[in-house]
C-alpha cells in the first residue's frame, strides 16, 4: 500500500489536482459520514437525520477558525454514553443542554491554554492510536461484511466484545457481502498504486456497484435518507441543572476535547508531519470546536468531535487544504437532499469496504517493521496504547501509552543520572 502524500510545501500552488484531491477526500468522507453519522443518533435517542445534521453544519464552522485544515469531525461514539443519558432524562432539549455547557467548557478550555497539554503526545503514543483506531475501524464492519444481523445494544460495545461476538456468529455468515467488501478495498488498492493520486476508495465502490448489478446481487443497502434542518431545540434551565447537567458536561467537553486533539495529532503524523502542532494551534482548535457545538447545540443535534475515520480518509484521498472540510459537509448535503435514492442503492458492505480499506492504511506498518528496534517501554507503550483502544476507550488508551512512556524516559533520566555520579565518584577516586 503507497504512504500517504505529505503535506505540501508553503510555496506550491493550488491547482485541479490539488481541487480533485480535496474533492475526492470530501466525497469519500461524507459516505463514511451517512451510516455513522444515522446510527450514532439514534443510539443517543436522537432523529437519525440529526447525527448528519452536526456535520454539515460544523464542518464549515471548524474549516473557517479551525487549525487543522483537513481534520473532518461528525457525531463520534465517545459522546453517545453522555448525550443518551440527558435525552433519556430530559428529551431533546436535555441533549441540547448538554452540549450546549460542553461547549462553553471547550472554550474554557481554549481560553486557559488546556489543548497544548495533550497535543504533546508522545509520537509513539500517536502511532499507538492510529493503529488502534485502524483495527478498531476493521473490526467494526465485519459484521456487515459478514451479512450478520446486531443489536444497537452490541453496537455500543468496546471493539474487541464485539470481535468476539463475531466470531460466535462466524457460522450464519454470507460469503456475498465480504465479496463486495473485498472488491473494495483491493479495487481501491490498485487503484492507488495505478493512479497515486486518483479518488481510490471511490473506484473501489463503483467496481463493487457495478459487479453487484451485473450479477444481480440483492445485499443490504444503505437504503433511502431523508433529511430536514431541525427546528431550534427548546428548553428551561433549572437550578437542579447544576447538579444534573453540569457534570456530565464537563465530562463530555473533557472526552470531546481529547478525541479532537488527539486525533488531530494522528492526521498530522498520518501526512508526514511528526513534529507537534504549534502550542497555541490545539488551543484554538478547541476553541472552534467549541464554537462549532455551540451552533449545533441549538438546534438540540450531538456534539461534532474530530473523526479519526473521515479525516483520515480525507487526507488518503487527497485532501490536502480547508476546501476539503467544506466539500464534505457540501457533499453530505448534496447526497442526502438531492442524491438520497441513488445514494441508498449503495450496498452496506461497499460502505464497509471503504472503511476497511481505511483502517488497513492506519495500521502503522512502517511501526511494526522496526517494532523490534524500539526500545522495549516505548514498544510496549505503543502496543499499549493499540490494544486499550479497542478493549477501553481513547482516553484510557492514551493515558495508559503515556504513563509507560513516562516510566522509560524517568528510568533513562535515572540512568543518567546514576552514569554522571559514576564518573564524578571515578574522578575523585582518580585526584586521591
Amino acid at each position: 500500500m503507497p504512504e500517504p502524500r505529505t503535506r505540501r510545501s508553503r510555496g506550491a500552488g493550488y491547482g485541479w489536482r490539488e481541487l480533485a484531491g480535496d474533492a475526492s477526500g470530501g466525497f469519500i468522507a461524507a459516505l463514511i459520514a451517512l451510516p455513522y453519522g444515522l446510527a450514532l443518533a439514534r443510539l443517543m435517542g436522537l432523529p437519525p437525520e440529526y447525527g448528519l445534521f452536526t456535520s454539515i453544519l460544523t464542518a464549515p464552522i471548524t474549516a473557517l477558525v479551525g487549525r487543522n485544515p483537513v481534520l473532518i469531525g461528525g457525531t463520534a461514539s465517545a459522546t453517545v454514553p453522555f448525550i443518551a443519558a440527558a435525552v433519556r432524562d430530559q428529551g431533546v432539549g436535555g441533549g441540547a443542554k448538554v452540549c450546549l455547557a460542553a461547549a462553553v467548557f471547550m472554550m474554557m478550555f481554549s481560553v486557559l491554554r488546556l489543548g497544548r497539554w495533550v497535543a504533546r503526545a508522545p509520537h509513539v503514543v500517536v502511532s499507538g492510536f492510529s493503529c488502534g483506531v485502524g483495527a478498531m475501524m476493521v473490526i467494526l464492519q465485519l459484521r456487515t461484511l459478514l451479512g450478520l444481523t446486531g443489536s444497537r445494544a452490541n453496537a455500543s460495545a468496546s471493539p474487541i466484545s464485539q470481535l468476539v461476538a463475531v466470531l460466535g456468529s462466524i457460522g450464519q455468515a454470507h460469503w456475498k457481502p465480504m465479496a463486495l467488501g473485498v472488491i473494495v478495498v483491493v479495487g481501491a488498492i490498485a487503484a492507488s498504486r495505478r493512479w497515486p493520486r486518483s479518488p481510490a476508495a471511490l473506484v473501489g465502490v463503483g467496481a463493487s456497484v457495478a459487479i453487484a448489478w451485473i450479477l444481480g446481487w440483492q445485499e443490504r443497502a444503505l437504503g433511502v435518507v431523508g433529511f430536514a434542518i431541525p427546528p431550534l431545540a427548546g428548553f428551561n434551565w433549572k437550578p437542579s441543572d447544576v447538579i444534573d447537567v453540569l457534570p456530565s458536561a464537563l465530562g463530555l467537553a473533557f472526552v470531546a476535547s481529547i478525541n479532537i486533539l488527539i486525533t488531530s495529532r494522528v492526521v498530522e503524523h498520518f501526512q508526514g508531519r511528526h513534529r507537534p502542532l504549534r502550542r497555541a494551534d490545539a488551543d484554538a482548535e478547541l476553541g472552534a470546536y467549541g464554537i462549532a457545538n455551540l451552533c449545533a447545540g441549538a438546534f438540540g443535534a450531538p456534539m461534532s468531535v474530530g473523526i479519526p475515520a473521515r479525516s483520515l480518509a480525507n487526507v488518503r484521498c487527497g485532501g490536502s487544504t480547508r476546501l476539503s472540510n467544506f466539500l464534505h459537509a457540501l457533499f453530505l448535503f448534496g447526497l442526502v437532499r438531492f442524491g438520497a435514492r441513488m445514494l441508498g442503492a449503495i450496498p452496506l458492505a461497499a460502505l464497509a469496504g471503504v472503511t476497511t480499506y481505511v483502517g488497513i492504511g492506519l495500521l502503522e506498518w512502517s511501526t511494526w517493521r522496526r517494532l523490534h528496534r524500539l526500545r522495549r517501554l516505548d514498544a510496549a507503550a505503543f502496543l499499549a496504547t493499540a490494544i486499550a483502544v479497542l478493549a477501553t476507550n481513547a482516553i484510557a488508551a492514551v493515558a495508559i501509552g503515556w504513563l509507560l512512556h513516562g516510566v522509560g524516559r524517568l528510568i533513562d533520566k535515572l540512568a543518567t543520572m546514576d552514569r554522571l555520579a559514576a564518573w564524578k565518584i571515578g574522578r575523585q577516586v582518580k585526584k586521591v
